[in-house]
């Protein structure tokens, strides 16, 4: 055997050396080294020789063994040090050339949308205000009318923080007590802009995260009729001068009298399809007079000053000028839809 074994290395040996590729190595190593390789077949027989000449047998296999696996190592690595130069070699970078043109950006359509926005209050004289995204119990629901238990609060459902009272706002109506408290006792005439966040599942029409817009304004004579005008207004600035639009009863806990705002549908034109449910209308926004004890919460006395207050999603305004079906596509970051809007 110990003949067998030192012929066996020889022969190796010696095919190691034709081996030029990483292919030609693994076959090698198979044919050898491997389970059922030709040093293996040899091994298994040691069980079988006479006693005397086992141990000499054994000694002699593992110093075969292991100077095939160092003789195998070391033509691997010379095998990668070979590739190595020839990819520098092969694929040198020409420094001289130019480079690639970078693709400008664009404004995400969310943002668009929002800017639209801006730009058309701004004509009735509305200021944009930021208020926190994370909010206290306090402002995000009791200073709005909305005290504990109250049942309104299924409404809004809420993502609590490990803080207790505090939470990622569920609106941007926090941010009325935040602006009537920095400006009493001025006049104001704000939009409130932001993300806001509910526990809902996602789908087609809902999303965990989402932007909002709330409108304020609060003055000595400030009526029903200044909301009409100024929501009026914005849809048809925003949609298209021929659009009509009417003013249903509501409820909101922090406006009275409240009122969910409709459009004719962009899409049918108000003669009925899919979009609107066949009634020829579509929800835009919702609005009211805010409540006197918001008012008073604020800061303002309800005996001298009035208000109004509406709210409504960019993403929603969005997918009705653009006639996207679902808003699960704002945030899922595909270009082939985002490039749509550049």
């Amino acid at each position: 055997m110990l003949e067998q074994l030192q012929e066996l290395e020889a022969k190796a040996l010696e095919a190691l050396q034709g081996v030029g590729t990483t292919e030609a190595l693994e076959a090698w190593r198979i044919r050898y080294l491997g389970r059922k390789g030709e040093l293996t077949v040899i091994l298994r027989g040691l069980g079988s020789l006479p006693d005397a000449e086992r141990p000499a047998a054994g000694r002699e296999a593992n110093r075969v063994k292991t100077a095939l696996e160092q003789a195998f190592e070391q033509k691997a690595a010379a095998l990668e040090q070979q590739e190595m130069a020839r990819q520098l070699s092969e694929e040198r970078i020409d420094v001289t050339l130019p480079g690639r043109p970078v693709e400008p950006g664009h404004l995400h359509i969310s943002t668009r949308t929002l800017r639209e926005i801006y730009a058309i209050f701004a004509e009735m004289g509305f200021q944009v205000y930021e208020s926190p995204e994370v909010e206290t119990d306090v402002y995000n629901f009791q200073l709005l009318n909305i005290p504990p238990y109250h049942p309104a609060r299924d409404m809004w459902s809420t993502l609590h923080t490990t803080r207790e009272g505090v939470l990622l706002r569920t609106h941007t109506s926090p941010g009325q007590i935040h602006a009537m408290r920095e400006y009493y006792p001025q006049p104001i005439r704000i939009i409130l802009p932001g993300k806001c966040y509910r526990y809902e599942q996602v789908t087609a029409r809902h999303e965990s995260m989402f932007f909002q817009v709330e409108g304020l304004a609060v003055g000595k004579h400030v009526t029903m009729a200044d909301l009409k005008g100024v929501l009026t207004h914005f849809a048809r600035k925003m949609f298209g001068a021929e659009r009509k639009v009417r003013f249903r009863c509501s409820y909101f806990p922090f406006t009275e009298p409240s009122a969910e705002v409709d459009m004719d549908c962009i899409i049918c034109g108000g003669q009925g399809c899919r979009v609107c449910k066949n009634t020829g209308w579509v929800e835009i926004l919702g609005s009211g007079m805010v409540h006197p004890q918001v008012l008073r919460n604020g800061g303002y006395d309800p005996e001298v000053y009035s208000g109004f207050a509406f709210g409504m999603g960019p993403e929603r305004i969005a997918m009705l000028k653009h006639g996207i079906d679902d808003i699960r596509y704002f945030f899922a970051n595909d270009l082939r839809f985002l490039r749509q809007f550049a």
